[in-house]
């Protein structure tokens, strides 16, 4: 359980610095193309930069291609939740529509951690050298597949 509430704190460091990380590169993007453009760019750049800040800081378990590869289903399911969660709370609970955003942000976020650590740490299983799963992490991949 320790171990549990120590992934997700660090799960909000790292989205706290995924979004600054997203809104700095679209900042300095946008002036040079179309703003839906630099925000594409910036949205999959941040992306893979929580991939790795995921697995190596948030899990603590070695980056894969196959992981990789899936890791964007957590910020499909991200969208999925929030884009609900602020049409249910604006539509039916009548929330301020500059509040309701962060509200659904949110509620998504624990949705977003479960989807996420089962991508990045398969089975939830505990990883080699410790017992407690603070230890190197251990990989069902070969190594030639791993990022």
């Amino acid at each position: 359980m320790k171990e549990q509430l120590g992934q997700m704190f660090r799960f909000g460091l790292v989205g706290a610095v995924n979004t600054g990380t997203f809104f700095g590169i679209y900042l300095l993007l946008h002036p040079w193309m179309p703003y839906f453009l630099a925000y594409t760019l910036a949205f999959l750049l941040a992306m893979v930069g929580s991939f790795f800040m995921n697995t190596y800081f948030t899990y603590r378990t070695r980056p894969t291609w196959k992981k990789f590869l899936l890791f964007p289903l957590t910020n499909v399911t991200n969208y999925v939740i929030q884009s609900a969660g602020l049409y249910a709370l604006v539509t039916w609970a009548g929330m301020d529509t500059r509040i309701a955003p962060l509200v659904a942000a949110v509620v998504a976020i624990p949705f977003t951690f479960l989807l996420s650590r089962k991508i990045l740490v398969p089975g939830g299983r505990k990883r080699d050298g410790d017992a407690h799963g603070a230890g190197p992490a251990a990989s069902d991949e070969p190594r030639s597949s791993r990022v």
